[in-house]
């Protein structure tokens, strides 16, 4: 089993010293919340975000669409094989049902992000995503995975083939990935790590290492051959 985190993700509803701001306050209006329940985004509210405190990382909702979309949609999931969780810099926790749809639409994402922070589950009747207080350190100790791996620039540098050599299907293997879009992790990872590991000179998407990663663990556990051998 492999479970995912994707870690200090910039994914936030508009901080309240912000929520003044006039092209918020109409967004807000436009779409029949107030200024609070929108979430961030740096696309539409870069000029509100020029007075927060590390403005420039943050309010970043798509790459967690991207990798949620990647990361549901693999075979490793379509196996049961996959656990994901979204962690967020405010030590907010979203898990989600691996049978989840994700909607495709980036609008429609939002929305359904937007009513998550309003009533912690979505849908509120047949929930497929919920929404809990959780730091990194929670996360990791109530997965309780045999092994921690986390992706960094720092960490020793090896290949995919190199991190999942010799993994088996009954292993409970933790990997971390930063959801944010540069920078370093917010959350102490050196304690909660088994490992840190760099697979590329160069700084690469949140989306391209999850999707490697799920490749190499699928390849680990050869699950394209018991696909179809079916």
């Amino acid at each position: 089993m492999l479970h995912m985190i994707l870690a200090d993700a910039e994914l936030e509803t508009v901080p309240p010293e912000i929520a003044s701001d006039r092209s918020i306050a109409w967004q807000a209006r436009r779409r029949g919340r107030r200024p609070t329940e929108v979430l961030l985004d740096s696309n539409y509210h870069h000029l509100a975000m020029r007075g927060l405190r590390e403005a420039d990382r943050r309010g970043r909702p798509d790459i967690v669409h991207v990798c949620t979309l990647l990361a549901l949609d693999s075979p490793l999931n379509r196996e049961g094989l996959l656990r994901l969780y979204i962690h967020t810099r405010h030590n907010r926790l979203i898990t989600i049902d691996r049978g989840t749809r994700m909607p495709r639409a980036y609008n429609r994402f939002v929305g359904l992000i937007e009513q998550l922070f309003l009533v912690g589950a979505a849908p509120p009747d047949e929930p497929l995503l919920c929404l809990e207080e959780a730091s990194l350190a929670d996360i990791v100790h109530r997965i309780g995975p045999t092994k921690v791996i986390t992706f960094s620039e720092g960490g020793q540098r090896k290949s995919y083939a190199e991190i999942f050599r010799g993994i088996s299907i009954d292993d409970e293997v933790c990997t971390i990935i930063g959801g944010f879009p540069h920078g370093d992790f917010i959350s102490n990872i050196v304690e909660l790590s088994d490992e840190l590991v760099c697979v590329d000179p160069e700084r690469l998407e949140a989306s391209t290492v999850v999707n490697r990663v799920i490749c190499a663990c699928e390849d680990a556990l050869g699950i394209q051959k018991i696909r179809l051998s079916r």
